[in-house]
């Protein structure tokens, strides 16, 4: 048992160790950064399993476990046995307020939500959400860091389940299970309105400008006669549901809402990348991360 205890951490270690290396490659191929900028990155980084020698001399922790709120908690016990109570410890959770997770903390106003988006190496949005108890020094202290990653950092006022991203962003997959289901659309014709209409217009204007452009007369109009019919779904679609049931879960098991092939999988990740790189080259060159 040891031993194979052994294997997968080594196996652990490796597979994270070429992850980074094939992100370097990328940023590096991309002219995101010089290749001596990727050497030295990979040899300031370090891998390992051991929580003591990962917190060794600590000033900030983003801890990035699956979401489990029992293994959150368990890992925050250990963590504050082991660093100085000015550690600031962050969690890249989508959904829990930072709050539960801190309920039984020590330290509650060093602890902060940092919420990654995915690919975080291409995806600059970092929504920052305080707790209850988070302080205002850990605050900018996180901001701070954020801000030397070249991310974009969004503070939170309140914290609401979800945060911005995944309620606008499951808002509009619900609306689009819901015309799936009663047939109103295909499902390509769904993602062609999304990819050839508000996707091409909100990365210049988000919702709220894109309503100032429009007019707020004509879209209050529009709210007022379209709000009633939209979806209330509470729970996951028809389709979804059916989906899940048959195991049917999306590239990871090769079918779902599409068929995922290899080939097309390679195919729509290498077109997704492509697309991330442009606009973050763009956001690099005109100063929209600083």
């Amino acid at each position: 048992m040891a031993s194979m205890i052994r294997t997968l951490k080594t196996l652990i270690l490796e597979n994270a160790d070429k992850g980074l290396h094939n992100k370097l490659k990328v940023m590096s191929d991309n002219q995101l950064f010089t290749p001596e900028h990727a050497t030295e990155i990979r040899k300031r980084t370090q891998f390992t399993t051991s929580l003591e020698e990962a917190t060794s001399n600590a000033i900030f922790i983003i801890e990035v476990v699956p979401e489990s709120l029992v293994l959150k908690k368990a890992l925050y016990e250990r963590l504050e046995a082991l660093v100085e109570d000015d550690v600031v410890m962050a969690s890249n959770t989508s959904g829990f307020k930072p709050s539960l997770l801190a309920a039984d903390m020590r330290r509650p106003e060093r602890f902060v939500v940092t919420h990654f988006w995915n690919p975080a190496d291409l995806m600059p949005l970092v929504e920052v959400v305080k707790g209850e108890h988070t302080d205002e020094d850990t605050v900018q202290r996180t901001m701070d860091v954020l801000t030397l990653m070249n991310k974009k950092a969004i503070v939170l006022n309140q914290e609401v389940p979800g945060f911005i991203g995944n309620r606008l962003q499951y808002a509009l997959f619900r609306e689009a299970q819901a015309l799936l289901d009663a047939g109103a659309a295909s499902k390509e014709d769904i993602g062609a309105a999304v990819t050839y209409s508000i996707g091409r217009r909100l990365p210049v204007t988000g919702p709220l400008m894109s309503a100032d452009m429009g007019g707020l007369d004509i879209f209050s109009d529009i709210y007022n006669y379209l709000f009633e019919d939209l979806s209330t779904y509470q729970r996951s679609g028809e389709v979804l549901s059916q989906l899940v049931s048959e195991k049917k879960l999306g590239d990871k098991t090769g079918e779902s809402f599409y068929a995922w092939e290899s080939d097309v999988s390679e195919k729509i990740n290498e077109e997704r990348e492509r697309t991330l790189i442009y606009f973050l080259k763009n956001d690099l060159k005109t100063g929209a991360l600083k």
